[in-house]
């Protein structure tokens, strides 16, 4: 089964527009994630309905941030991106009359709502400031630093 990577690699444009001091294109933006400038596009538009990012177009225009980061929380944005399932594993139901089944599937159920449970707890309790002061530390300890319009960190 194939991951969804769209909370990550949003997360990831996040933190590049939280350090630019200008805003983001879709095509600079598309460059650093190795995507189409329509799917950051797309993802943004989600982000822009509840109200995290904002655009402009023309000469000087890009995506910005149109809130603090200390009030976003990875929750928010699993959310803006469409809630897409935290977990891919999932359980046999090809023979529901069967007892064996029913008694493996009901274990496994309760599993994977505390699991979801707790990840989404999680989320919740991460904010995207508490993101870039991980990043800030980590290029401190590296000696490396963001360039604006280079993705290599």
């Amino acid at each position: 089964m194939k991951r969804d990577s769209r909370l990550s690699g949003v997360l990831h444009c996040l933190l590049h527009m939280a350090e630019l001091r200008r805003p983001a294109t879709s095509d600079w933006l598309a460059l650093a994630m190795k995507t189409n400038p329509v799917v950051i596009r797309r993802v943004m538009a989600g982000l822009r309905d509840a109200g995290f990012v904002a655009s402009a177009k023309g000469h000087g225009g890009g995506w910005v941030l149109s809130c603090s980061p200390e009030d976003i929380t990875l929750l928010d944005i699993h959310q803006a991106v469409g809630a897409p399932e935290l977990l891919a594993l999932g359980h046999r139901q090809e023979s529901p009359g069967c007892v064996v089944e029913q008694a493996v599937n009901s274990a496994l159920e309760q599993s994977y709502r505390d699991a979801e449970a707790l990840l989404i707890e999680r989320l919740g309790s991460v904010t995207l400031a508490a993101l870039s002061r991980d990043l800030h530390q980590r290029l401190a300890q590296t000696g490396r630093s963001i360039h604006e319009g280079s993705h290599d960190v």
